[in-house]
């Protein structure tokens, strides 16, 4: 064939066998070429390099395959080649083709990593269900780039804070989330539709949201994902019909359906391991009854359940008697052994593309359900929400608790400091009230160390500015109500407090306006948001012990105080004050007294706290109040607090409702005036205990930070 041939060439749908013609690399004027839904083997003809015209190009389905022939397709806009088995690296060139805009290269064994450029025309990209690795190029996070990465190796570091979809880590490869560990006997899904409980007393879930030429996404609870590849000309692949099934229980589930252009992929995720009923339910929505041309489309597909086609050329249509909305239900046994399930609905390029109109081809799908053949062991809740172990969780916050509570203090103590006295015209005046000058680091050292204060470091922030990871360095923020003289409060206030339950202060950083603290960073973030999770408020005045609360005095006895206030904070699943409540009970404290001197302990519990055990509950809410007695000398050191809790030795102990208890009207709203006692606005706290290093020379600085970067890693 000459040259000048037509510039389009489509050879789907037939049965096509043996290797793919190496005269068709003569064809120079060529600017479409589709071989999809045959039966070709071996790998694409070398030849096909001196096709430069060529725009676009679609094989599917080779036994094996190279890449080497697109290296001088300049002109290429489109380039589909799935399920090839390709085992070639992605070119590290693919940003030179500078027309490219679709990408779909999923289903064959590409190693390697991912390109470190691509062009910005690129903006479909489908690389799932290959061999990749390494972590991820910056352009993942590029705004509106659809881009599947499910099925490989890569190393998914800082994911979360990336613009991804979350959830990637539970489809790479092995499917790791519940893996070993699962949570889930059973699922259902609604494709494309709102929630829906089936006749069988099954909860479909939903699943409306919005999927794209190639995406994917997990549920919050990482129940279910669904994958998709293909472009299609409906924006949200999904169908919907207001009509009536009169012929089946479930009717509403029919009434909406997931489609795809290509590749739609369901998965069960963190599955008990064992033998489940699996049901696929279908109803052809789209194609239309009737003697009309709009009723000859034809849509084809395969249905593979764990990599394996249990039907292949599935066509609903025909399944339901020639009939359009009428459903069609298929169920198969499936052995779940690595806690997940996937159920594969796949284009291979079979039937019609335009009929009843553009873009009407691909699978379709009502809903999903997976139910076991056997007895659960698994409670089917979310991680998240499984009926914790109240003694084991106390014991594992124990070391948190005391850091958590006095940095709250803290933070309370430096915001009355801006009231203290005025300040001096430069920082080298402000450092002389206190007795032990801070070691300082140089701006550019801490901006190295944060990543030019990288938002992917970022832990939070508050009235002073950003906090940020590494080593914890605090940014007052330019726009910050705090003045230099809070800033200089900040470091005396942390030196004068000693205790091995405070977080260290290394050190600051002052140049021009930049005022930066340097802390120890500690990972366990706020015990109060894992209880409580966000709140727009929080109060340590529950927690201080009276000791303190009176006369300063700071010890281990006081964060066993603390101690005991977090523990019926855990047993009641409620903060420490609550004035929402009824008047006996806005105060935890005396309301567990109330209980206990009534007999009465069971009323504290957790009211979504199904079930316990009572003794337990008394036992703990003994050992709670043994630590808030009022007297230190009273209170049981944590390691007899541990041993009881961990049932090695008897709650025991003399206990007596507190002092401070009854010398208080905690009706009374005017009893809670301040968080604090009041102090001199000018108080300026003694540093002759300060826990700052001594200054060093400047070019020491940088080699102390690495240190400290290096030990918290």
């Amino acid at each position: 064939m000459d040259t000048n041939s037509s510039a389009v060439r489509w050879a789907s749908d037939n049965e096509f066998t043996g290797r793919i013609p190496d005269f068709i690399g003569n064809w120079t004027q060529l600017q479409t070429l589709r071989f999809e839904g045959n039966s070709f083997e071996g790998s694409i003809p070398p030849s096909f390099s001196r096709l430069t015209s060529l725009q676009e190009l679609r094989i599917s389905g080779l036994s094996n395959g190279t890449m080497d022939f697109i290296r001088d397709l300049k002109s290429l806009s489109v380039l589909v080649l799935r399920n090839n088995r390709i085992s070639d690296p992605i070119p590290a060139d693919i940003g030179e083709y500078q027309s490219l805009i679709r990408l779909f290269l999923g289903n064959n064994s590409l190693n390697g990593t991912l390109p470190d450029i691509k062009s910005a025309s690129l903006s479909n990209i489908d690389v799932s269900y290959n061999k990749l690795s390494g972590t991820l190029p910056s352009w993942v996070n590029e705004t509106n780039l659809q881009l599947n990465l499910v099925v490989n190796n890569f190393t998914l570091r800082d994911i979360g804070n990336s613009g991804l979809p979350s959830g990637l880590i539970c489809l790479q490869r092995n499917f790791p989330c519940g893996r070993g560990s699962p949570s889930y006997s059973d699922f259902g899904i609604n494709c494309g539709g709102p929630p829906i409980t089936s006749s069988n007393q099954l909860l479909h879930e939903q699943d409306n949201g919005t999927l794209r030429a190639a995406s994917y996404y997990v549920t919050s609870e990482r129940r279910w994902g669904v994958s998709n590849v293909g472009q299609s000309e409906n924006p949200i692949f999904a169908v919907s019909s207001s009509r009536q099934f009169t012929n089946t229980l479930d009717s509403e589930l029919f009434q909406t359906a997931r489609i795809s252009a290509g590749s739609l992929r369901y998965y069960g995720l963190g599955l008990e391991n064992g033998n489940y009923t699996v049901t696929l339910q279908f109803a052809e929505l789209q194609i239309e009854d009737g003697p009309t041309w709009r009723s000859t489309g034809r849509r084809v597909f395969d249905i593979y359940l764990m990599g394996n086609r249990v039907f292949q050329d599935f066509d609903i249509k025909r399944e339901a008697g020639g009939a359009s909305f009428s459903p069609v239900s298929r169920q198969t046994t499936v052995q779940v052994s690595d806690n997940y399930l996937e159920v594969h609905l796949f284009w291979s390029g079979k039937g019609t593309c335009c009929v009843p109109y553009q873009g009407a081809f691909g699978p379709l799908i009502s809903a999903i359900s997976a139910t076991p053949n056997f007895r659960p062991s698994v409670n089917n809740t979310p991680p998240s929400t499984k009926r914790k172990n109240r003694t084991g969780l106390i014991v594992e916050i124990l070391v948190p608790i005391a850091v958590v509570s006095f940095l709250s203090l803290l933070v309370l103590y430096i915001f009355r400091q801006r009231k203290k006295q005025d300040t001096y015209d430069n920082y080298d005046q402000e450092f002389l009230g206190i007795d032990a000058k801070p070691y300082t680091f140089s701006y550019g050292d801490l901006r190295d160390a944060t990543d030019d204060f990288n938002l992917a470091n970022k832990l939070g922030e508050g009235g002073f500015g950003p906090v940020y990871k590494v080593i914890a360095v605090k940014q007052l923020s330019v726009a910050s109500h705090q003045g230099k003289a809070q800033f200089i409060a900040e470091i005396a206030t942390i030196s004068a407090v000693q205790h091995r339950n405070l977080v260290k202060l290394y050190g600051c950083c002052i140049e021009g306006d930049k005022r930066l603290l340097v802390y120890e960073y500690l990972e366990n973030k706020s015990l109060d948001q894992a209880l409580f999770g966000k709140r727009s408020h929080i109060t340590i005045i529950g927690y201080l012990a009276p000791e303190y609360a009176m006369r300063g005095h700071l010890t281990e006895k006081a964060d066993v105080f603390g101690f005991g206030v977090v523990a019926l904070e855990m047993i009641s699943g409620r903060p420490n004050s609550d004035t929402t409540l009824e008047d006996d009970k806005i105060y935890l404290l005396e309301w567990a007294w109330n209980l206990h001197e009534a007999d009465n302990e069971v009323e504290l519990v957790d009211k979504e706290l199904y079930e316990f055990d009572e003794n337990e509950v008394k036992r703990v809410t003994r050992i709670a109040l043994l630590c808030t007695q009022t007297s230190p000398i009273q209170r049981p050191p944590m390691s007899r607090v541990v041993a009881m809790l961990s049932g090695d030795i008897e709650a025991s102990g003399v206990i007596a409702r507190p002092g401070y208890l009854s010398g208080f009207n905690f009706k009374d709203d005017t009893t809670f005036k301040s968080d604090i006692p009041s102090s001199s606005t000018n108080y300026m706290p003694s540093t002759s205990h300060s826990t700052l290093s001594l200054s060093r020379p400047d070019n020491a600085s940088k080699s102390m930070l690495q240190d400290m970067i290096e030990e918290g890693k």
